[in-house]
């Protein structure tokens, strides 16, 4: 896959790990952009600028004042577009494009992922599915933390073990965006778990709105639930949430009274 001009492949796999990185670590000296390079045969300054020119078609990038270079071609473009268009099919193909290039052949082997649980662990579930399963709920974990600065939105709690990548639209209801990391927050265990069951959302202000169900006289409520009411969300840095999202959440998740 080595030349002069970038492939469709190997913007694939630079898209698939922008996704990933916190937008401060797309420079030429990070070791995931070192080992992609070194796989594809370009240097990681190449590399790290290829990163920085998807960066410049990032609306949330572009919004909040920073920029990406310049240099984003047609190509880039069509891929940013594609993604979009299909998360979890793009996902899967540039972890298989990985695969066949680190084996050496045209055939990719069997990518062993961390355990991660999932919404869709069901017995009878084949292991290739299992494998997808993990592939694609890791990629949604990452590339929506990283987004985060991996830190709640709501706290600025930043210990890994007890950040989870949320859905806005829970996984089950919306294919098309189970991997759209526009369709996560970055949300500690607790709040996570508030958010999924419908007992707190956020209105148009990106503000924490609680169902009454939170809003009782108790200390643990008044300490954990009335103190974040109002609060604005520490918006991310990149895949900022879709607002249609966040009001499906509202009108069919969240529960009002």
């Amino acid at each position: 896959m080595s030349g002069k001009g970038w492939t469709p492949e190997q913007v694939k796999l630079a898209f698939h790990l922008y996704c990933q990185l916190p937008f401060g670590r797309l420079h030429h000296s990070n070791p995931e952009i070192i080992a992609l390079a070194d796989l594809i045969g370009r240097t990681p300054s190449a590399v790290a600028m290829k990163l920085t020119n998807l960066a410049s078609l990032d609306p949330a990038i572009i919004a909040s004042g920073r920029k990406g270079l310049s240099g984003a071609s047609k190509l880039d473009r069509a891929i940013w577009d594609e993604f979009h268009a299909d998360w979890e099919g793009l996902v899967l193909e540039s972890t298989h494009i990985r695969a066949q290039l680190e084996s050496g052949t045209d055939s990719a082997p069997e990518i062993e992922q961390p355990q991660i649980s999932t919404p869709e662990d069901f017995t009878g579930e084949t292991r290739t599915q299992t494998v997808q399963q993990r592939i694609k709920q890791s990629f949604f974990r990452r590339a929506v933390l990283s987004s985060y600065g991996n830190r709640c939105c709501i706290t600025g709690l930043s210990e890994p073990r007890l950040l989870i990548a949320s859905h806005i639209v829970p996984w089950i209801q919306d294919k098309a965006n189970r991997l759209n990391p526009s369709n996560g927050l970055c949300l500690s265990a607790l709040f996570d778990r508030a958010f999924d069951q419908g007992l707190m959302t956020f209105d148009e202000d990106w503000r924490v709105v609680l169902s009454p169900q939170l809003q009782k006289p108790e200390p643990a409520h008044k300490h954990l639930f009335l103190a974040i009411k109002g609060q604005r969300m520490e918006l991310p840095e990149r895949f900022s949430p879709n607002p249609k999202l966040m009001q499906q959440h509202r009108e069919t998740v969240f529960i009002s009274s």
